[in-house]
């Protein structure tokens, strides 16, 4: 699926850092500002321990996970929705993601320039966001100047949306985020015309020193109390560790140094399985003795939908879908067992997909 997650922050927060550690795409990671000028884009796979765990079943020839796109964006600065620094080029990349994943810098290192002269995440989340809705402003103030416009005929559709459009400037203009703003369904294809930047839904990630890894520290914490009315997800990642750990191609050195660090896993997947989350997608399973393979669906898609993800042709032919229970092909330990078991259900058309379903699909073209 063609859903992306933008990596922002402030400059010098360590977002190329962590990039690289996501991708192992070397992205150019430098103390300096502005270090990223171009956009890079990277494709990370979704650790997913459910795949091992049908493939010990199976005994397929080949395992593919899943994937998400990630977008490394340049640094923000203060004054970027009037076009400082790369202000205009960082905004127009924020707009193409689908979600963003805002990097928060929560440790101390002189020799690591910070843009401001000392570290204060609440300030710095607070910088990134100010400007995202001084855009967010200027996009509204020229759409409610249309719908006047339209308005001044006195159709009552037209008057409805103009009103409603001056709820959400002035909504914006108390500092808030569009992603706070309650949308009737009469209002949302004109709210999603708008592509509005703090509508996107949004993980902050706070990059700490390796010794606050597990527990945070006194920076995350403020950082993790400042946003905590936003309904939005805070975990810790150490970038340093990070970058050490892509070093490490033994597994089993990999754990060593994890447990060194009083951590049971790398950060990147949690921060990728977080990506996962705020993109508003889950994963089902075809399992094959060619394959096994994870596949990626919105939440609530149809089963049809789901098949036309392998192919439009699944789709435009589907017939029925056979699904199985992730927890039933495993405890019962093969297909045959799960039908025999009477628990392999056949659905049809209007079958939501569920996170985990084994799913096999009959069609016809």
């Amino acid at each position: 699926m063609a859903l992306k997650c933008g990596i922002v922050g402030l400059p010098n927060v360590g977002k190329s850092t962590l990039f690289n550690a996501l991708t192992n795409a070397k992205a150019l990671a430098a103390n300096y500002p502005f270090a990223t000028k171009e956009p890079n884009l990277g494709v990370i796979t979704v650790p997913d321990d459910r795949l091992k765990a049908l493939a010990d079943i199976v005994n397929p020839q080949k395992i593919q996970p899943t994937t998400v796109d990630i977008l490394d964006i340049a640094g923000l600065i203060k004054g970027a929705s009037k076009g400082e620094g790369l202000g205009n080029q960082f905004l127009a990349n924020i707009r193409e993601v689908d979600a963003i994943v805002h990097v928060v810098r929560c440790f101390v290192d002189d020799n690591v320039i910070h843009v401001d002269g000392n570290v204060d995440p609440v300030r710095d989340k607070d910088v990134i966001d100010t400007e995202l809705i001084f855009k967010d402003i200027e996009t509204v103030e020229k759409r409610v100047e249309k719908l006047a416009k339209q308005a001044k005929a006195g159709a009552p559709a037209d008057k409805a949306n103009l009103a409603w459009g001056q709820k959400l400037q002035a909504h914006l203009e108390t500092g808030a985020p569009a992603r706070s703003f309650p949308v009737e369904d009469a209002y949302k294809a004109l709210y999603k015309e708008l592509y509005l930047l703090t509508s996107k839904p949004i993980l902050y990630v706070c990059n700490v020193d390796e010794n606050s890894a597990k527990d945070g520290n006194e920076y995350s914490k403020k950082l993790a109390a400042h946003v905590s009315e936003e309904n939005a997800e805070v975990i810790l990642i150490s970038a340093s560790i990070e970058s050490e750990i892509i070093q490490l191609e033994d597994d089993e050195e990999k754990m060593m140094f994890l447990e060194e660090m009083n951590l049971t896993e790398p950060g990147v997947n949690r921060l990728i399985r977080s990506c996962y989350a705020l993109l508003n997608l889950i994963t089902y399973f075809t399992a094959g003795e060619k394959e096994v393979r994870a596949w990626t669906v919105k939440e609530g898609s149809t089963a049809p939908q789901a098949a036309g993800v392998i192919h439009t042709d699944f789709e435009k032919g589907f017939i029925r879908a056979e699904v199985m229970k992730y927890t039933d092909f495993v405890t019962l330990g093969s297909e045959a067992a799960v039908k025999e078991a009477g628990k392999m259900g056949v659905e049809g058309k209007e079958y939501i997909v569920e996170d985990g379903d084994v799913m096999h699909f009959r069609f016809n073209v």
